[in-house]
């Protein structure tokens, strides 16, 4: 019997960078444990933050994805014309566009069949961005 899950989650404020988000995920989805095989979408609703899937070990791999899109994505662009929000902010919609905004991960008796060094990452991209809502899609078999 196919089942269907639906949650909107509300992630605290974090600095600008990549963090680890797996563990908040998890936490708000009881239900994946019922689950033999199916599928987690996971959709976050910003245009300056995104997510994506990488190494969950060393935190040097985080630090040196933002200090990689700093120099990928500059901020004060003299091309960019959406400039009234922030010099933060065109460079964040160039990250999230880049990155993504959604994520689908499989489900494998009852877990996430994440690689054993994956890990789910919030692109967080502005100074300030403040708590960022995620929906989580939860589908599957028992």
């Amino acid at each position: 019997m196919s089942v269907w899950y639906q949650k909107n989650i509300q992630l605290r404020p974090l600095p600008r960078g990549f963090h680890l988000i797996t563990r908040e995920v998890l936490e708000a989805l009881p239900e994946l444990a019922s689950i033999s095989v199916g599928l987690l979408h996971v959709f976050i609703q910003h245009t300056s933050a995104s997510l994506s899937i990488n190494e969950n070990a060393d935190p040097d791999v985080r630090k040196d994805l933002e200090q990689h899109f700093i120099q990928f994505v500059p901020e004060n662009a003299l091309y960019y014309k959406h400039t009234l929000e922030g010099e933060d902010d065109m460079p964040a919609h160039i990250k999230t566009v880049t990155i993504g905004s959604s994520l689908s991960i499989p489900i494998s008796q009852g877990a996430l069949a994440l690689g054993i060094w994956q890990g789910i990452y919030l692109g967080e991209h502005r100074n300030n961005g403040g708590s960022r809502h995620l929906v989580l899609t939860l589908n599957g078999a028992r």
